[in-house]
């Protein structure tokens, strides 16, 4: 087994660690952008066909991690993740992705590698070369019945209030683009990243089989407070350090939200 395959493999453990530590401190947009990110890797190995220097045993262990990976992302995306996968479980598999060149023995859960496709964290898959906004006025690639399941975006419980805490309520009034109608199992996701509250716009893509971000919006702290504010729509890819923003379009269209604060 060669060096570059042994590097390989500590990567991928370094990165399922990262997000079962993620998922420990309760990190949990983080801990399945990790999940989901390692996933998709795992399952492009697990399906290579040429220059692998794993064996077919080998590639089906690493497709079988894959699946686990996907189950407890959807646990943590689910309002009843409590019946889902268990971290406690999915740790079990990390000394056998550590040692998958000797690993030998029977895998410990009743689970299959799943057919190869993209798994994409937000602002992740802006990164693949075949990504363009294009395509979108033939017909799809078949029945909405043929696609493969998608989980939507995270729904997590409102925090828990503390004496001091201030809580913030953000409602999405409404989204201003141009092309609204084609856009199929379209959902908005939040999150927090470099000290602004970040938007996107997400829809799936039924030629090309996995959900994409549209565009983006975000906000930064400056900009909560009590009442409406409307944001501008920047272009894909989404950039968390708001150095290169480019306007989606020159047409006044934004993203219009209410916030409401709550004070504990």
């Amino acid at each position: 087994m060669s060096e570059v395959t042994r590097s390989l493999v500590q990567r991928w453990g370094a990165s399922f660690r990262r997000g079962a530590d993620f998922d420990s401190w309760g990190q949990l947009v983080e801990a399945i952008d990790e999940y989901q990110i390692l996933a998709r890797h795992l399952q492009k190995e697990a399906q290579a066909q040429h220059n692998s220097e794993f064996t077919e045993e080998q590639k089906k262990t690493i497709g079988k991690i894959a699946t686990c990976l996907e189950l407890r992302s959807a646990a943590l995306q689910s309002t009843q993740s409590q019946d889902g996968f268990k971290l406690e479980d999915l740790k079990k598999l990390e000394p056998i992705l550590k040692n998958i060149l000797t690993y030998n023995k029977e895998f410990p859960f009743d689970v299959q590698p799943v057919p190869l496709r993209r798994i994409l964290a937000p602002g992740e898959e802006e990164n693949l070369e075949f990504e363009d906004d294009d395509e979108e006025g033939g017909a799809g690639a078949g029945s909405p019945n043929s696609f493969p399941a998608r989980v939507p975006g995270t729904l997590l419980p409102r925090l828990p209030s503390e004496p001091g805490m201030t809580l913030l309520t953000i409602k999405i009034e409404k989204i201003g683009l141009k092309d609204a109608g084609q856009c199929i199992d379209p959902y908005i996701t939040v999150s927090v990243k470099g000290a602004a509250i970040f938007f996107e716009f997400k829809h799936y893509k039924p030629k090309k089989r996995f959900t994409s971000t549209k565009c983006f919006a975000f906000m930064e702290m400056d900009e909560i407070k009590p009442g409406p504010i409307i944001i501008e729509l920047y272009k894909k890819p989404t950039d968390f350090k708001r150095k290169k923003l480019q306007l989606l379009t020159k047409k006044p269209l934004y993203l219009h939200l209410h916030q409401t604060l709550h004070k504990e």
